[in-house]
């Protein structure tokens, strides 16, 4: 895995206004191995509710272009978010900057999951980022009717056209992952996107080993709880303290502990992506990992 500097750590703790602490000392891996060759970064931004009036849209976009900045390289998006909106203000944020500075992941609708259907919606996605390819394409989830065969058609007929590079899923369960396992070609899924934190650990009952034995890495949505209480907990709290850090840092760090976990969380703040974009840095201690897990037990 490629790894921070210590150059590239002072500059990224300066930039987030956090110490070099001897815990953040300690060089974090940055990247995420994938199956098929490549890596991905293993802090990035989402973007589920941007560009829907929940902040003004200049506040958004400043805080995508700090998370950028701050090494948080990878957005998440998808044809659902805003109607196309969220897809739209990345692609302003992204327009100035060189294309291979940013990895860039969008999903399809499974009402468009077809061969024509997933052609027809990438292209759309294309033209609101303004770009020529997708790092990674997902399906967003799947439905009864879900034709993985065709899925996975769709998404090689695009990667021989150039307009993506890698493909993945999300919201896989278990025999959704060994369906597709069973497709030709299906085991050249990059991901599969799933929720994932501290209060929600169900995923590691089964899907989590699932992925681990075969090589898929989980790249985590809603890391800091999605507004349910997990940021004010106080053991959250204490773990934070001990490093100079958020809450929010450490929530994120503890989904990337294992460095086969992507995570997405979102924010419209600048503020808190400065605290987000700590997690790089942070390297959890085998008392917080302990006093983690009993207050949160899997």
């Amino acid at each position: 895995m490629d790894r921070m500097t210590r150059r590239q750590l002072a500059a990224a703790c300066a930039a987030a206004m956090l110490p070099i602490t001897r815990a953040n000392a300690s060089l974090s891996p940055v990247r995420v191995e994938l199956p098929q060759g490549g890596s991905a970064p293993a802090l990035g931004m989402g973007s589920w509710h941007l560009a829907q009036g929940r902040h003004p849209p200049a506040e958004e976009e400043e805080a995508l272009r700090t998370g950028l900045s701050l090494g948080m390289s990878l957005i998440d998006t998808a044809e659902l978010y805003g109607h196309g909106r969220a897809e739209e203000m990345i692609g302003r944020v992204i327009a100035d900057r060189p294309r291979d500075a940013v990895f860039l992941v969008s999903k399809v609708l499974p009402g468009h999951a077809t061969r024509d259907g997933i052609r027809d919606a990438c292209a759309a996605s294309l033209a609101r980022l303004g770009t020529s390819y997708l790092d990674l394409y997902l399906l967003h989830w799947r439905d009864g009717g879900t034709d993985l065969g065709a899925v996975v058609a769709a998404f090689e007929a695009l990667q021989q056209s150039g307009r993506i590079r890698r493909w993945g899923v999300s919201n896989f369960r278990v025999p959704d992952m060994e369906e597709l396992f069973r497709i030709k070609g299906g085991t050249a899924c990059a991901t599969n996107q799933v929720r994932y934190n501290l209060s929600d650990r169900s995923i590691e009952a089964a899907l989590q080993p699932w992925c681990e034995r075969h090589g898929v890495p989980i790249m985590a949505y809603s890391p800091l709880g999605s507004g349910n209480g997990l940021l004010r907990h106080p053991v959250l709290a204490r773990v934070a303290d001990r490093h100079a850090v958020a809450a929010a840092a450490v929530a994120i760090a503890w989904t990337m502990r294992n460095g086969r976990t992507i995570s997405i969380p979102e924010s419209g703040s600048v503020s808190h992506i400065r605290q987000d974009a700590a997690a790089l840095a942070l390297r959890l201690s085998a008392q917080d990992l302990a006093e983690l897990d009993q207050a949160f037990p899997a």
